[in-house]
C-alpha cells in the first residue's frame, strides 16, 4: 500500500488520517442516477405539467373572452359553458322536462333535458346543468347499439306487390 503525499513541513497531515478514503466525500456519477431523477429531466417534466394546468385554466375561460355575449355561439345553435338560461333558450329553445333540486346551502340546481328523435325507435337526449341561472355543463347521450338503417329494405324484385312464386 502506498503511502499519501503530505506537504512538506505540514504538522497536521498524519500519514493513518490520509489514507483511508472518507466515504462521504465519494461522488457517484451523473449517469449512475435514474433517468426521471436528473434534473433536466425533472425541470421538463414540470414544465409540462405547468403548461397543462395553464391550458386547462384557458380551456374554460377563452371561449368567454372570443365571444363575451356568445351571439356566435347563438347563431350557430351551440351552447357553452358560462350562458344564461335565457341564451341557452335562444340557441336550442325549451327543454323537453327540467328537474329542479337545492342544496343544502339554498342553491338552486336545473337540469334539462332535450330529446332528439331520430327515428321512432331511436331517442337522443341532452342534458344540461345550471346552477343560479348559468350554464355548468352537460352531456349527450345516443345508444350506439340502435343504429337507424340508412336505406328501407329492398324488396325480391323490381315489382314490390308481386307475389314470390308467380
Amino acid at each position: 500500500m502506498a503511502t499519501p503525499i503530505s506537504a512538506p513541513n505540514s504538522s497536521l497531515a498524519s500519514p493513518s488520517l490520509a489514507a483511508a478514503p472518507d466515504p462521504m466525500s465519494i461522488e457517484t456519477p451523473a449517469e449512475s442516477k435514474p433517468f426521471l431523477c436528473r434534473r433536466p429531466v425533472r425541470l421538463t417534466i414540470y414544465a409540462g405539467f405547468v403548461l397543462l394546468l395553464i391550458a386547462m385554466i384557458a380551456w374554460r375561460y377563452v371561449p368567454g373572452l372570443l365571444d363575451p355575449t356568445f351571439e356566435k355561439h347563438i347563431a350557430q345553435k351551440r351552447v357553452v359553458v358560462g350562458m344564461t338560461r335565457q341564451q341557452v333558450m335562444q340557441a336550442w329553445g325549451g327543454p323537453y322536462s327540467m328537474n329542479v333540486s337545492y342544496t343544502k346551502d339554498g342553491l338552486r340546481r336545473e337540469e334539462w333535458i332535450y330529446e332528439d328523435w331520430v327515428s321512432s325507435s331511436d331517442v337522443r337526449h341532452r342534458y344540461l346543468y345550471f346552477e343560479e341561472n348559468i350554464l355548468q355543463g352537460g352531456w349527450y347521450y345516443s345508444d350506439p347499439t340502435k343504429q337507424t338503417p340508412t336505406a328501407p329494405p329492398k324488396f325480391h324484385g323490381a315489382d314490390p306487390y308481386k307475389e314470390i312464386g308467380s
